[in-house]
Parts: C-alpha cells; sequence; structure tokens
C-alpha cells in the first residue's frame, strides 16, 4: 500500500486563532473583549500567521528526510545528454590555401553552441558524389545506338554490356546502396575552384600543390533505416577495419587493357585513421593524400573508353568535366552491404556544448566533506576539471567515481599495501556539485587556497537540430562558412526528480543489472538520448526463428524498442539506426557476458479500415464521426496513452501489474472486426454500426488479422462514415508495384546523353 508522508502538525492559520481564543477565558478570566479591534486579539492574530509558518516548514521535514534518504542511496539523477552530429566546413571565398583549423572551435545553430570533436584541413576544393546506377532493361533503340557506336570504331557489340547511367548522389531522395551499383562503389569528383584556374598546360597544378600531403576528411553517415542490432555473448563484437576501401587513380601513363581489349585501370588504396565503425555509425575518416604528381586522372578518353568498366564515371557537363582534378573511390570489399545517407569532405565531429574554463569557486577553508557548486548545472560527465593555487603552487585534481577509494591526505607509516589517490574530487553532474575528501579519504582544501573550476554543460535535447541549422561560427576565418548536412542526435534533457525518485526503488531491485524482464525494462528506460515510448521484452525467444515461440531460444531475449515520437511516422514511430544504438552503448555494459541480446522495433502491419455509423439525432454528425476515428486510432495504437511514464506502464514495485491497455496494443493479439465494431458502438453519439471492412495491404477484406512476433498493426487508412461504409477499394485507391532489377552484367558502359 503507498505510504504518504505524514503532516506533523495540520493546523491552519483560523485554527490557531479559534484554538487560542477558546483557551483565553480559562487563563485569563479578566480578559472579556474578543473583538477584531481589541489589541489582544491582533497579537493572538499575530503569533497565529507566525506558528502556521512554522508549520509549514515542520511539515517539509519527513520529504526533507525522504529525499535525504533517497541521496544517501548514492543512485543520482541522469545528467543531460550532449547531442552530436557533423559538421563541414567549406573554404568558398578565401584564398588557395590548405588551413589547419584545430579542435573545440564554436559553430553555432542560432542560440545553440556546438564544438568541434577534432581538427581538420580545410582543402580549397568543390565535389561532385556520382554513382554507376544499372540500366537493367535498356530500349531496343538504345542498344541499336551502340551498335552503331561500336560499329564507328570497327568493333562489335560485346555480348555482356552492361548500361548504367551516371547519377548523382542525393541524400534527400535515399540513401546509397553501393551494392545496387555496377561497381560496388561510389565516387567523390574532387574539382578545383572556378577562381582557382590558371592559365597553361596543367590549370589546376596550383591546386595539386596545396592538396599534396595533407589530410582529408571524408565524413560518413550509413543509413538510419535498420531493422536489428544484435548485441552476441561475451561481448560487442569489432566490425573489420578493411570493409571500405578509399583509392585514388594510379596515372602511370597511358591507359592499360587488358587481354580482351577492355579498359584496366589501377588505383591507388590510401592510407586511412578512423575510430568508429564506418558502416554502422557516422564519423569522420581521415585519409593521407599523396604528393601533387599522384592527384591526377585519366583526360583525353577514346568516347568507348571514358567511363567503361572499372574507370570513373563519365561527367556529361563539361564544365564540371574541365574542373576535375582527380577521383575518390570508396568502394565496398567483400560483402559488406554499405548503405550511406551523406558522404562529404571537410568534415569534423560535432559536439553541443558550453565550456566554462577557470571558474572561481569558493575558497577551502580546510573542512571535511567540503562541497562546491558549480555556475551551471547540469555538466557533462568527464569534463570536470578542477585546479587549486595554495601558497603559490598550482594543484591539479583527478575525478574519482567514490572518495572511499581516495587515500588519506597524510600518508600512514608502517602500513602495507597500496594507497589510493589523494588529490581528487566527486563530481554530482546533474546538480552541478564538486565534493571534497574529508583528509583520510582524500585530501581537504586547505584554507584559502583558491579553486577554479573548468567544465563543460549541455543544453540536451535542445540541441537535436535539423540539417542545415548550423550557418557558421565565430571564429571562422572569412570566406569560410559552415553547415550540418545532416540532423544531430542523441541530445537528451536531464531526468527530472519524479522520474528519478520512481527509479531509485527499482535500482535498488535491480543493481543495474540485466538479470530479470523487469531489470531490461526499468534500465533500458533510462537509456540518455533516447526517447522511448514503449518496451517490451521477450525472454528466450529470437524473431529470426520464425513461428518460434517464447522459450525456445534459451540465453537469447529480445527487446523491441519504439520510439516516443517519429516525425515521419507519428502514428506508428519506426526505431532508427541512432535509436538501436543508443540503447546498445546503455545496455551492453550492463547484461550478463552469457546473454545475447537482440534490439528490434516494431514490425508493422498495415490496414485499412472502413466504417459504416448511424449517428444519434440531435448530435452533430461531424463530431461523432471525428470521435470515432480518434477512438479506434487510440483503441489500435501501438503506444501508451499520451502522458504515460514508466511508473504508469510498471507499475508499483511490490503492487498488482498495471493495466495493459495503458501498453498500447498487445503483442501476438490478433485484430477482430468485431472487436474494431464494439469500440466503435461505444461512441457517444453513435446509435449503431452498419458494417466494419478491414483488410491488410492489398488484400482482400477479412474478419480478422493474425498478429504474431513483434507484429503491431499500423493504420493506413481509417474512413468512417454516416451510413454504410466506402469500398476499400475506393479508400485504398489504385496501387500497383515495380519489379525489382535484375543482376548487374559484368562490362558497365555509360550511357551517352542526347545532345542537340
Amino acid at each position: 500500500m503507498p505510504l504518504p508522508a505524514p503532516p506533523l502538525d495540520s493546523r491552519r492559520y483560523q485554527q490557531l486563532v479559534d484554538e487560542l481564543l477558546a483557551r483565553a477565558p480559562v487563563h485569563t478570566p479578566e480578559w472579556t473583549n474578543f473583538n477584531a479591534s481589541d489589541p489582544g486579539v491582533t497579537l493572538v492574530q499575530l503569533f497565529a500567521f507566525l506558528t502556521e509558518s512554522l508549520l509549514y516548514r515542520a511539515n517539509q521535514i519527513p520529504e526533507r528526510n525522504r529525499a535525504k534518504f533517497l541521496s544517501l542511496l548514492g543512485v543520482p539523477l541522469s545528467p543531460a545528454v550532449a547531442a552530436k552530429g557533423l559538421a563541414t566546413i567549406a573554404n568558398d571565398r578565401a584564398a588557395l590555401e590548405v588551413q589547419a583549423l584545430s579542435k573545440d572551435m564554436e559553430l553555432r545553430a542560432g542560440e545553440v553552441p556546438f564544438r568541434t570533436g577534432q581538427g581538420l584541413d580545410v582543402l580549397p576544393i568543390e565535389t561532385r558524389v556520382l554513382l554507376k546506377r544499372a540500366v537493367s532493361e535498356p530500349t531496343p533503340e538504345l542498344l541499336d545506338y551502340y551498335k552503331l557506336l561500336y560499329a564507328s570504331y570497327g568493333g562489335a557489340l560485346p555480348e555482356d554490356l552492361a548500361l548504367y547511367e551516371t547519377v548523382a548522389f542525393d541524400p534527400a531522395a535515399g540513401p546509397a546502396d553501393l551494392s545496387l551499383t555496377t561497381d560496388r562503389s561510389l565516387w567523390i569528383a574532387i574539382l578545383g575552384r572556378k577562381s582557382d584556374r590558371v592559365e597553361g598546360d596543367d590549370p589546376w597544378l596550383p591546386v595539386r600543390k596545396a592538396l599534396a600531403g595533407r589530410t582529408l576528411s571524408l565524413g560518413l553517415a550509413p543509413a538510419t533505416d535498420v531493422e536489428t542490432r544484435t548485441l552476441k555473448p561475451g561481448g560487442a563484437a569489432i566490425a573489420p577495419a578493411d570493409l571500405l576501401s578509399f583509392e585514388l587513380p594510379r596515372v602511370n601513363s597511358a591507359l592499360a587493357f587488358d587481354a580482351d581489349g577492355r579498359p584496366a585501370p589501377t588505383y591507388r588504396r590510401l592510407e586511412t585513421r578512423a575510430d568508429f565503425d564506418p558502416l554502422t555509425q557516422p564519423g569522420v575518416i581521415q585519409i593521407q593524400l599523396p604528393d601533387a604528381g599522384a592527384i591526377v586522372s585519366w583526360r583525353d578518353l577514346d568516347p568507348l573508353e571514358s567511363g567503361v568498366g572499372d574507370l570513373p564515371p563519365a561527367i556529361e557537363d563539361g564544365a564540371l568535366a574541365d574542373r576535375l582534378i582527380t577521383w575518390l573511390r570508396v568502394r565496398a570489399t567483400g560483402a559488406a552491404l554499405v548503405r550511406l545517407r551523406w558522404i562529404g569532405v571537410n568534415a569534423t565531429p560535432i559536439h553541443q556544448y558550453e565550456t566554462i574554463v577557470a571558474e572561481r569557486l569558493a575558497e577551502g577553508d580546510g573542512t571535511i566533506d567540503q562541497v562546491r557548486q558549480l555556475s551551471h548545472a547540469p555538466v557533462l560527465k568527464g569534463t570536470v576539471e578542477v585546479s587549486s593555487i595554495e601558497d603559490g603552487v598550482e594543484r591539479r585534481w583527478r575525478v574519482i567515481d567514490d572518495l572511499l577509494a581516495a587515500g588519506p591526505e597524510v600518508a600512514a607509516t608502517g602500513v602495507e599495501g597500496v594507497a589510493g589517490p589523494v588529490d581528487v574530487f566527486a563530481v554530482d553532474a546533474e546538480a552541478g556539485r564538486v565534493t571534497f575528501g574529508d583528509g583520510l579519504t582524500g585530501r581537504r582544501p586547505a584554507p584559502g587556497a583558491r579553486l577554479y573550476a573548468s567544465y563543460g554543460f549541455s543544453l540536451g535535447a535542445e540541441g537535436n537540430v535539423a540539417a542545415g541549422s548550423i550557418k557558421g561560427g565565430p571564429l571562422l576565418p572569412a570566406g569560410f562558412s559552415a553547415t550540418n548536412p545532416i540532423a544531430t542526435w542523441g541530445g537528451a534533457d536531464a531526468e527530472d526528480t519524479a522520474s528519478g525518485e520512481k527509479q531509485v526503488r527499482r535500482y535498488l531491485q535491480h543493481r543495474d543489472r540485466l538479470v530479470t524482464a523487469d531489470d531490461f525494462v526499468s534500465i533500458a528506460w533510462r537509456t540518455p538520448g533516447a526517447a522511448i515510448g514503449r518496451i517490451e521484452v521477450l525472454p528466450a525467444w529470437h524473431p529470426d526463428l520464425g513461428q518460434a515461440g517464447p522459450g525456445s531460444a534459451p540465453g537469447v531475449v529480445t527487446l523491441m524498442a519504439i520510439p516516443s515520437a517519429d516525425p515521419d511516422h507519428p502514428a506508428a514511430p519506426r526505431a532508427d539506426r541512432p535509436f538501436l544504438d543508443a540503447l546498445c552503448r546503455y545496455l551492453d555494459p550492463r547484461r550478463l557476458v552469457t546473454t545475447e541480446l537482440v534490439l528490434r522495433g516494431a514490425n508493422y502491419r498495415g490496414l485499412w479500415i472502413s466504417i459504416g455509423v448511424e449517428v444519434a439525432g440531435g448530435a452533430s454528425v461531424a463530431q461523432t464521426v471525428e470521435a470515432v476515428r480518434k477512438r479506434i486510432r487510440a483503441y489500435l495504437s501501438p503506444l501508451p496513452p499520451t502522458g504515460a511514464g514508466v511508473a504508469d506502464l510498471q507499475g508499483q514495485l511490490f503492487g498488482p501489474a498495471p493495466d495493459p491497455a495503458l501498453r498500447g496494443w498487445p503483442l501476438g493479439q490478433a485484430i477482430s472486426a468485431r472487436a474494431i465494431l464494439a469500440e466503435a458502438a461505444r461512441t457517444p453519439g453513435v446509435v449503431s454500426v452498419a458494417d466494419v471492412l478491414l483488410a491488410e495491404g492489398g488484400r482482400a477484406a477479412t474478419a480478422g488479422v493474425e498478429i504474431s512476433g513483434l507484429d503491431l498493426p499500423e493504420i493506413l487508412g481509417l474512413s468512417v462514415t454516416a451510413g454504410d461504409p466506402i469500398s476499400l477499394e475506393s479508400l485504398r485507391g489504385d496501387t500497383g508495384g515495380v519489379a525489382p532489377p535484375t543482376g548487374p552484367a559484368r562490362l558497365p558502359v555509360p550511357i551517352v546523353a542526347e545532345t542537340c
């Protein structure tokens, strides 16, 4: 049962006045005038007012005791998490030179500050990203054209000819899948700026000299529409480092040919450095460029050679082709599945935080357990640095998780063992407090010691800005521009006190380890940087085992997580890669080493529903129809009702289970047209329901749709009308599909654009 904090004294002002005046005849019988104008009554009212103020403070004691007890348990609130992303810096109008920008440079998206995560060489170039997209079914006219073209050069059309068209990579049109190109490659044309062209035989020689020996920072962002992430037993697997190859053309002399007379170009593999997995995580790859003589490409190719085979794609725009300096080829090696939503040069990782340097704190006083409050809270973990100046000597302090692990400030003699660090402090990141030791466990700041703190603090979820929000920075050189090509991600606000207190009880149960199903739910809900709308835990079940029921996969735990919001699919949010990555990073160190954890989003089953209702007399038809529509959407919603939190979905620690209706549509429960009819009939103003037509996708109407595994309903179309329901064909409209392209051929040949 709940145990509310009891009030120590519930009396109010008027009750105190009445009680004092009632006692007056007993103690002072000579006092007989109790009118409001009497000075004695005025004094009684004054003391009643003061007493009520004291009682109010006294009634806060149980709540303060409870808060202090929770604080002593050592379960702090989750601090804010800084958003992160990628930014590109371009040399648009500055001089022809490579400028090296240092780390921690400030960029701004309006009033939101960002900091660069690493330095970079800003190369004075422009780029175009191109793909070789196969033409699966060439027309007879196109084949006849190439027969005549080959015949004009005295050759026959090869039997294994495969035509492709050069396509510019447009991130807005969707991710680029390298497995669907003819050569499993993505080509970056490195172009010179128009203003840097010089006269002579080699108009781009100054640009190549400027690029020689410099570092090209290439930003990559993989596609986010992943279905699953799996954490194998024994720890997270490390992806191979050579799944992507970065190459420049090796132009020694004339273009070489193979035994069949086909172009056989060779490429120079470049040295790269990266600290992330480019197939699953956004990041920046640093590529070392060679000398100026190697930054070239093939020129003056024959029309039957340009873009053929393994050569770079043909550029139809003559102005762009004239500005070409070289090609950077990004090639998928082996069977790597590479899908990129963005790629670009002059990139750097960014984080949303602001830095405070050398903030003056209150001086040390030599007492034990000294606490200093930082001016900004919450602060980011790992950013707090403290220094002190005592008698003109600077001392650097280290952060420590637990002050009990620190050593004494005066070393004990004759005691064996390894003493812990002494100059240490502990940080409460959410509260923004710095705590020092008591002398036995950690040094005490000496009396008069000047204390300084440097740290970073974040705006949390406010740092999740849209693509293109960053417009520049105060320290950017003249002629430079900066932007973020993709939206930033991962920012989360600090945990509020109410949610944190509810999680303390759960923490005492699971101790931050994933053992039971309830542990998975409780811990996953607190994942920083992931706004979770629903979590379902399926122990001993793997989603790839088909129709096998629970208990069929010992050692496996499947966690279905749905975001709380998705701008593209507000009614049925999809779990994208950043969302699943945030869960993986948070849950991986907390799971048992023998547990295989599978994280997936929901598998939505698209439904079309048409309902006809009879509206009661006197009721508004429009309002009743809208009420039915809202009720059906809420009934089939995969998410809990708006405003439901983890406490509502989990219930009390030792109390009854929460109402299943609060968790969204249950897993494994079939969708019945009769149940939808009954739900619509419960709407106020509905006399009866004429009929309910239910269908999945493009299929015919059915009485019910079976749901299994991680399936959940998604309403693709819902019609509610007064009278008979409209047909599903009218609701859906005419739909059709396009057959997938056939497999690639062996000799890619570009399509020659028609000109007049």
